[in-house]
């Protein structure tokens, strides 16, 4: 039987699938489609949160994020250094706040 993907997997993926007596059809993205797949995954991982709720699926969330970051040159240090600034300035969301207008 051949399932059809076409999308990112964790670097490790194909190497279970062959663990698993089945035989994975890959090749390494450029940097170009490494990102748009990169975008495509946050995407993916981001819906799989909404629906699921499940904390692991946040984990896969920074995961991709990380990535993305890495692509831009920006280390986990460097992108958590950038969000403290960003909620010092602006604050975070923890208050539940919902902008309905402004007159």
């Amino acid at each position: 039987m051949v399932r059809t993907y076409d999308k990112l997997v964790r670097d490790d993926i194909p190497d279970i699938i062959e663990e698993n007596d089945e035989r994975p059809v890959t090749h390494v993205a450029d940097s170009d489609e490494h990102e748009r797949r990169l975008a495509e995954k946050l995407d993916e991982e981001v819906a799989e949160f909404r629906e699921s709720g499940e904390v692991m699926e946040l984990a896969d969330v920074l995961e991709v994020v990380y990535a993305l970051a890495e692509g831009k040159g920006i280390s986990p240090d460097e992108l958590e250094r950038l969000r403290a600034e960003k909620a010092a300035e602006r604050g975070g969301f923890d208050d539940g706040i919902v902008l309905e207008r402004v007159e």
